[in-house]
């Protein structure tokens, strides 16, 4: 992995910090113009209005300057939109270790089955409740354990 992709792979998401861009999927690729060497970084929002993506590009672009590329283009794309299949394997581990349950994934047919019950991050209980559709942020919902009384967000499947 060359030192562009590195620094801007190591980016933390603003509303879940345990996470990187990396490990959420959104970012799509870190490509270096081979005749001017400027870096050129696609990303793809979780969802369309998503408000921490100005932060995102920001942040990319400081992690790029950092690393020695202070001219960088940041380029958002829609299509295919984000699906929470992007979330890797270490990322989903990262959210259940911070106490986020991460989504179940979405069927391959493009169907997002509905939510019924979700094991709790911290003691993994099956017997939980929503609390509320939306939680500390648009993409989470806000449910809480009933085995050991704890409320946890859970990033819902896109």
């Amino acid at each position: 992995m060359n030192a562009a992709r590195e620094a801007v792979a190591a980016v933390v998401d603003p509303e879940i910090r345990v996470i990187t861009i990396a490990d959420l999927g959104i970012l799509r690729s870190v490509e270096v113009e081979p005749d001017t060497g400027r870096v050129v970084v696609t990303i793809t929002p979780t969802y369309t209005g998503c408000p921490a993506m100005d932060v995102i590009r920001a942040d990319i672009r400081r992690a790029l300057a950092v690393a020695g590329h202070p001219d960088a283009e940041v380029r958002t794309v829609h299509s295919p939109a984000w699906s929470t299949d992007w979330i890797t394997d270490a990322g989903r581990a990262k959210l259940a270790a911070a106490g986020i349950a991460p989504p179940a994934p979405v069927r391959r047919d493009g169907v997002v089955p509905l939510t019924l019950a979700v094991r709790c991050p911290r003691c993994g209980s099956p017997e939980t409740e929503q609390l509320s559709r939306f939680g500390s942020t648009a993409c989470k919902a806000l449910w809480r354990c009933r085995a050991c009384s704890e409320p946890f967000d859970h990033v819902k499947a896109l």
